[in-house]
This record gives structure tokens, C-alpha cells and sequence, in this order.
């Protein structure tokens, strides 16, 4: 299965399940084929996303088979800085 995340401001990231689940659970968002965040819910979504990433850089990966989280979260760090830069939601599964 494949997640798009879709906002106005960006163009689409589109995502395989394993990572999309991945950084879902980061940011708090675990189980949710479909969802939402708001303008307001981004800051703390992108602070969760980047401690997870810092945490990962010193304690090194928990499961060397997949890609460094570093790497993995980029496109997501992005869209939702742009997303929270220009006031526009982030929608999945919809």
C-alpha cells in the first residue's frame, strides 16, 4: 500500500506503507490510514520528527536493515516546514 500526503503549498510525497507507518508513529499518529495536520498541529509533529532523528544519530539505528532515519525523513521534514511556513494543512489517505 502506498500513503499520499497532499498538501496545497507542496507537491505530493508519496510513501511506502513500512516508512509511512514509521514516521506516522513519530509524529503521534499511529494506525491512521487517514488523517490530518493542522497548521497548528505542525510544529509539534516536525519537533517530534527531528528529536527522533537526533535520538537515532547517538544512539545509532534500532534495526540496521532500514534506511537511517536521517535519510528516510527528509522529504517529510520538508514538507512540513514549507506546510507550516505558508499555513496549509497536511492531509493522507484521503
Amino acid at each position: 500500500m502506498l500513503y499520499k500526503f497532499k498538501s496545497k503549498v507542496t507537491g505530493d510525497l508519496i510513501m511506502l506503507e513500512p516508512d509511512a507507518k514509521r514516521l506516522l508513529k513519530i509524529m503521534n499518529r499511529e494506525g491512521q490510514d487517514k488523517g490530518i495536520f493542522l497548521v497548528a498541529q505542525i510544529p509539534d509533529a516536525l519537533a517530534a520528527l527531528e528529536a527522533a532523528v537526533a535520538k537515532e544519530e547517538v544512539d545509532g539505528p534500532s534495526d540496521p536493515q532500514h534506511i537511517a532515519l536521517k535519510h528516510r525523513s527528509q522529504p517529510m521534514l520538508k514538507m512540513l516546514k514549507q506546510c507550516m511556513d505558508k499555513s496549509a494543512d497536511v492531509v493522507w489517505g484521503v
